[in-house]
């Protein structure tokens, strides 16, 4: 049992300090948009509008890679 929580707590520590790319600090966002909420993967972030849009951007150029429009119901 010290075994496994000695193997736990060194893959957390591994994983912990694995180097990630930092978010930039200033996101461009279209003309009129306004951020509402952000979430990230490893190679991407993603930035949910007001307008009920997700605008996906790769996490190296900052490059808008997608736009997703949400549909909502009336």
């Amino acid at each position: 049992m010290i075994g496994g929580v000695l193997a736990v707590t060194s893959l957390l520590v591994i994983r912990l300090r694995a180097p990630t790319v930092p978010l930039p600090s200033e996101i461009a966002l279209p003309d009129g948009a306004r951020a509402t909420a952000l979430t990230q993967g490893e190679t991407w972030y993603a930035v949910v509008t007001d307008a009920d849009e997700i605008l996906i951007f790769d996490r190296l150029t900052g490059e808008m890679l997608q736009r997703i429009e949400v549909m909502t119901s009336p």
